[in-house]
């Protein structure tokens, strides 16, 4: 049987993907960086890895496979989103938000979009 052994993001700045996503989600590199790939894992214990690779292709700005990063509750949600955009994430100016929306549109450094999730949300 087949497991999800890793998600690829593909970066214009390898370092610099790398110093978000660490400091965004507690990960550390697997092994040493390099400058047009890196793979990061969970610092304490068991999850999905995040790898980036350099990518000279362009962001798309409604991309068919995105990250979603969950939140324990709408002020968890809040919380987390002021910091991911004090790391330097940006809010996305997203078109197609529900009514009552339980996601909010980031864009990481690289403009890669991703998902914070209310998951106390009705």
């Amino acid at each position: 049987m087949l497991r999800v052994g890793s998600v690829v993001l593909g970066v214009a700045d390898v370092p610099r993907a790398a110093a978000f996503w660490t400091a965004a989600l507690g990960y550390v590199p697997r092994e040493e960086m390099e400058d047009d790939w890196v793979v990061l894992v969970p610092k304490e214990g068991a999850g999905v890895q995040l790898s980036l690779g350099l990518s000279k292709s362009p962001v798309q700005e409604r991309p068919r496979i995105h990250l979603d990063l969950y939140a324990r509750d709408a002020a968890d949600q809040a919380a987390e989103v002021e910091r991911l955009v004090s790391l330097g994430a940006r809010r996305v100016d997203w078109d197609s938000y529900p009514d009552d929306a339980d996601f909010i549109v980031l864009a990481d450094p690289d403009g890669n979009i991703f998902c914070v999730i209310d998951t106390a949300h009705d």
